[in-house]
């Protein structure tokens, strides 16, 4: 059994409470006055601060304070949300992520230039939450900003708190920050010595509290362990607060050192009717969470990788299978492949589920990076995501997210005009720039389009001439031509700036596409700006496959791919000697034979098939001497001597051990056009 490391539960959850912060950030941008939104960082603000306290991350704590301290004077109306405090925040986000990644690391001076923005944003006053005696943030009170409460709090942990985590002085020294304490320690649950477990808690503890806060500020002091602890929490009167220590005295005769004096009553404090949280009647809210919390399981990602590996051998193993059994005439053989063959396959069905995680995971990190780049490129940018739902697996997600920043980069910095030239041009102030995302068939594809000026094909011309690209004056379909920008070290920026300039970026993105076993399609039109579209596999795990021959090899067509099934007798083969076309449904479509293009030097079947694919609108025909069957294809990566076959995207295993080669349908499709085009000149 794995035992979880807390502190690395720890780094999971704030990596998630940091993306919750930075939503509310950037949502607030748009919406300064929107009090939800301050409550919501606000919250996210003390949820980081009190759990890296409890970790031992006292430096992320101490600085999360400082940011607290000026969200919470902002729910409280001392201050205005403004630009500058989210943005001074937005940084201050960024070094709280470093203080959880890195505890132990030197990151000089940065804290204190973060809060000096800080102090700046809030007008100033943040500087001095130190020498403030209540520095910790509060609810929102309805009562006068001056009215002194008086709270008996009562409560105790379970006695598994220590080994999960929980350190109750953190507890007890949040509850210091409310105002003047009084502290008292019952340790009449210790057991005796021999009976003792050094790791169990058996302590509980008797505070009370005076200041400026209310109920809800007690609370949130609690608020990770509200559902397994026992708490009460009673209003007193000042009289009630003067003599609660001596009598609480005589039940718990070893008390901890008090964290000030004895707390002065006000001059007058109204009675009030004592509020009681009942241990017994949490039971029901925790159990709630519980529930909720069972429904979903954190695992971390390299075991979804192996368990996918281990599906892939029993899809191989299972093919091996439902070979020998095909030529077997036992029949209860026969019948525990079917059966095995459902079970597998529903198993990958599943296995693959799991994988498939949402763009929105993907496309959420840019509105960041936008905000950033709109700040300092002094322009006004709108970002828009499309498509959100979008499920893709998790691999290329992962893969993608760099080309993705570089292309966003490019549209901000090289497509959308200043506010200026904009206006000018008759368009609106802000530039948009569109993220979406949409499913066709077994592909995913994924386009940046901005409303900008559009790629300059003149320039981009006179750049790859100058760079030795191409040559003078050749010529070269636009397709080709916008192709050009993604070549290594290609940039049309006048000078190298923090953005762009240095000819990298785009050539990150074609490699890495293509690592993926996609393409990427541009289309731009001047003065109205560009669109890039990544045409991206939804999986690169398993996949349903067409099992063809060609000669005496096997090979996989992806059965997405895959439109219809044609025969082709030898009398329409001769026929179309020198024009491959074929007539489907009174349209012509190009198509390869295969038997000709990997060169097998074997004689066509008197009865071929055509195998027509397509990748979006584009069809195209493929010539195979038979059609084996559908097969569960697992999808194996080539050698690095194999990488530049751009016909082939992969292998698989067979059934009897032998190893088919999976086609690359988007680069067929593209040689069939070719082709096409190239006939279509010649007729």
């Amino acid at each position: 059994m794995t035992t979880l490391d807390p502190v690395a539960v720890f780094r999971t959850e704030a990596a998630e409470c940091l993306e919750a912060i930075e939503a509310g950030l950037l949502d607030l941008t748009h919406q300064l006055d929107n009090k939800d939104l301050v409550d919501a960082v606000f919250r996210g603000l003390h949820t980081l601060k009190g759990s890296g306290a409890m970790f031992g991350f006292e430096a992320l704590a101490a600085f999360t304070h400082h940011c607290e301290t000026a969200f919470d004077r902002v729910r409280k109306g001392e201050v205005a949300a403004t630009s500058e405090l989210v943005a001074a925040v937005l940084a201050a986000q960024d070094h709280m992520r470093a203080l959880v990644d890195q505890l132990d690391a030197d990151h000089g001076d940065t804290g204190h230039r973060l809060l000096a923005q800080l102090q700046a944003a809030v007008g100033g006053k943040e500087a001095a939450p130190a020498a403030v005696p209540a520095p910790a943030p509060a609810a929102v009170c309805e009562a006068p900003a001056k009215k002194t409460n008086n709270w008996r709090i009562r409560f105790s942990l379970p006695a598994n708190s220590m080994a999960n985590g929980t350190n109750p002085l953190g507890l007890l020294d949040e509850l210091r920050d409310l105002g003047e304490c009084t502290v008292r320690a019952n340790t009449s649950a210790i057991p005796p010595l021999d009976a003792l477990t050094p790791t169990e808690l058996h302590i509980s503890w008797d505070v009370t509290l005076t200041g400026e806060q209310d109920r809800s500020a007690i609370d949130d002091v609690f608020i990770f362990v509200l559902d397994d602890m026992e708490l009460s929490v009673k209003e007193i009167d000042a009289s009630a607060s003067a003599t609660a220590a001596p009598v609480e005295e005589k039940a718990a005769p070893a008390p901890v050192a008090a964290a000030s004096a004895a707390p002065v009553p006000p001059a007058a404090v109204p009675e009030f009717r004592p509020v009681e949280a009942v241990p017994a009647k949490r039971e029901a809210p925790a159990a709630v969470s519980q529930a909720k919390a069972a429904e979903n399981v954190r695992v971390p990602a390299e075991r979804l990788d192996e368990l996918m590996d281990r599906v892939g051998e029993l899809v191989i193993a299972q093919s091996r299978l439902s070979q020998l059994a095909s030529a077997s005439t036992d029949i209860a053989l026969r019948s525990v492949s079917e059966e095995i063959e459902r079970l597998s396959g529903e198993l990958r069905d599943t296995m693959m589920v799991l994988r498939m995680v949402p763009v929105a995971t993907l496309f959420s990190r840019f509105r960041r990076l936008v905000h950033d780049l709109a700040r300092e490129t002094g322009k006004v940018i709108e970002l828009v995501t499309e498509g959100e739902s979008t499920e893709v697996d998790k691999t290329v997600i992962e893969r993608l997210a760099d080309p993705l920043v570089h292309l966003v980069r490019n549209s901000i910095d090289h497509g959308l005009e200043t506010p200026a030239d904009r206006l000018a041009s008759g368009k609106t102030e802000a530039g948009t720039v569109t993220l979406s995302a949409r499913q066709a068939g077994g592909e995913v594809i994924i386009s940046i389009k901005d409303d900008g000026r559009g790629i300059n094909r003149e320039r981009v011309r006179a750049k790859a001439e100058s760079s030795g690209l191409i040559q003078p004056g050749q010529p070269l379909s636009d397709s080709e031509l916008l192709q050009l920008i993604f070549a290594p070290g290609f940039s049309t920026a006048a000078a190298i700036t923090n953005l762009s300039g240095r000819g990298v970026g785009m050539d990150v993105v074609k490699k890495t596409v293509e690592a993926l076993r996609g393409a990427i399609d541009v289309v731009s039109m001047p003065g109205q700006g560009s669109e890039v579209s990544l045409r991206i596999p939804l999986t690169l795990a398993i996949i349903d496959g067409l099992l063809v021959r060609v000669g005496s090899g096997r090979y996989v067509i992806p059965l997405s791919a895959v439109e219809e099934c044609l025969e082709l007798s030898l009398e329409e083969d001769l026929r179309s000697r020198g024009r491959s076309f074929i007539s489907l449904r009174d349209s012509l479509v190009p198509f390869l034979r295969l038997r000709d293009l990997f060169r097998t030097g074997t004689k066509p079947d008197v009865h071929q098939k055509v195998v027509v694919i397509s990748t979006g609108t584009e069809r195209v025909g493929l010539v195979v001497d038979q059609i084996i069957g559908d097969h569960q294809t697992v999808i194996k990566s080539m050698s690095k001597l194999h990488n530049n076959v751009a016909t082939f995207s992969g292998a698989t295993i067979l059934g009897d051990g032998s190893v088919a080669l999976i086609l690359d349908v988007g680069h067929l499709v593209a040689a069939g056009q070719q082709q096409e085009a190239q006939l279509r000149v010649a007729g």
